[in-house]
């Protein structure tokens, strides 16, 4: 645990207590902090009372009487589309708000960093897709090149649920626009930013506000180096106002599909081959296109920005270059299940919207596709350019018959349940096919999340191939 610094002695109040409000009450406490802790649902209070937490009705004329800060669970809106009546008080009162994020960065470091030879780093990875897979690979990464390591924030344990820092460790985190929108302080060493399509567009007022929210972690403070995906015009914009010029090498570049030259530094992937220049020399050159936790044009932008990071905490080339190939990937993101008969089935539950699964299209040459569930506004209608690798769609839940209309002269079966699907994929897939859920939907009309929905699907494959 990160005992949460500046504020012994004084009340804190926390709101939302999920996994990161209870980390976030205990590290207050083991900083010398009294947590008030308060949350909308009477389960969720009862649990946490239980857990030893002290409640406190945050919604009482008195509550934030000696308050000296709200500490806000990252699904609670503060601003767009309206703030929680709760922060709305707050702030009318002039109390400090912020979040675990904003505590940790204040608090990760302190006296005892005087006796290390070397000093602990912080990563911290944002963007809208290949957030979790990049912070992962650069954990991985870390791990088999033997340096200590801890991994948190939107993926792992809670930021102030790890462990104190030891000597030369690196922390490494997966941040949210969520996260980083509300954060008091954000200074990491090395920052990245994968890339930028619309997402949470509600909750930030628009794409603008999305940007600027993930922009945050690159102007509170500034990393001492930036990763910035640059396939998109926000992450040029980005990388040019970080950039002194195009020599800066402080700004690694990159990208997947682009030659990036003329520039400092640069890693970029092409034709499925992983490219290191800097300073005008090529430093490195890797075959990409065999790595089985890596599939796919976007996986490959991720293993990118994963190198260009360790090479700025100073992971030598040929030590990433076998990390990656013992990358087994994340559950629910281009996770291959199993191969049985020259058929390769493909877990890719977290493809929720139309960008995400468009991307999981591109990464292989034929597709049995199982797609649906809950549909978002304007169906998959978008995918039609991407659609050439479909051999046939089995469409499931409540979108099933909207996504067939969308899909038009694409082979498709509805089959209205995941087990019809994968029995009907499964029974008509040739060697060489890749059965591939990738829903372009989101799981609530079916599944708790997308988890339990990527859970079945690979249930269902182990069982029909005599694995489970």
């Amino acid at each position: 645990m990160i005992p949460v610094l500046g504020y012994e002695g004084l009340k804190v109040a926390v709101l939302g207590l999920g996994r990161s409000g209870l980390a976030t009450a205990a590290a207050l406490a083991a900083g010398g902090a009294e947590a008030l802790c308060w949350d909308e649902s009477p389960e969720v209070r009862t649990s946490a009372e239980a857990a030893g937490h002290r409640l406190h009705d945050l919604g009482r004329a008195d509550a934030w009487e000696g308050v000296a800060a709200l500490i806000v669970s990252p699904g609670i809106p503060h601003l767009y589309p309206a703030p929680h009546r709760l922060i709305a008080r707050a702030m009318a009162a002039g109390i400090a708000v912020d979040n675990d994020i904003g505590l940790f960065f204040r608090s990760w470091a302190t006296g005892d960093w005087d006796q290390f030879d070397v000093t602990p780093k912080c990563v911290a990875v944002t963007g809208s897709n290949g957030k979790s897979t990049t912070t992962a690979l650069i954990h991985h990464i870390l791990q088999a090149a033997g340096r200590p390591t801890q991994m948190a924030g939107n993926i792992g344990r809670g930021v102030l649920d790890i462990d104190p820092a030891s000597e030369a460790e690196v922390v490494v985190l997966e941040l949210s626009s969520y996260q980083t929108e509300l954060a008091r302080a954000l200074t990491p060493d090395v920052a990245v930013f994968t890339n930028l399509t619309p997402d949470h567009l509600d909750r930030h007022g628009g794409l603008g506000g999305y940007f600027a929210a993930k922009r945050r972690l690159f102007a509170e403070g500034g990393p001492d180096r930036a990763v910035i995906g640059v396939d998109e015009a926000e992450g040029v914009f980005l990388a040019d106002q970080l950039a002194t010029g195009p020599e800066d090498d402080r700004v690694i570049r990159v990208s997947s599909g682009q030659r990036l030259g003329g520039f400092g530094w640069s890693v970029f992937a092409r034709k499925g081959f992983l490219a290191e220049w800097r300073k005008g020399r090529q430093l490195a050159s890797v075959d990409l296109r065999a790595i089985a936790g890596l599939p796919g044009a976007h996986n490959h932008q991720n293993a990118c920005a994963a190198w260009a990071a360790c090479r700025a905490l100073g992971v030598p080339p040929r030590e990433i270059e076998a990390a990656l190939a013992s990358f087994a990937g994340l559950p629910h993101r281009s996770q291959t299940v199993a191969e049985a008969g020259g058929v390769r089935f493909v877990n890719d539950s977290k493809a929720t919207n139309v960008d995400s699964a468009a991307k999981a299209l591109q990464a292989f040459p034929r597709i049995r596709w199982i797609a649906g569930g809950l549909g978002k506004e304007g169906g998959i209608a978008a995918l039609a350019p991407h659609l050439g690798a479909v051999a046939k769609a089995y469409l499931i839940g409540h979108s099933a018959r909207d996504f067939a209309l969308d899909l038009g002269a694409t082979p498709q079966e509805i089959c209205e349940t995941m087990e019809r699907a994968v029995e009907r994929a499964a029974a008509e897939a040739e060697p060489g096919d890749v059965v591939l859920l990738a829903p372009a939907a989101a799981s609530f009309d079916q599944y708790e999340n997308f988890e339990k929905r990527g859970e079945h699907f690979v249930a269902l494959v182990k069982a029909r191939l005599g694995l489970a």
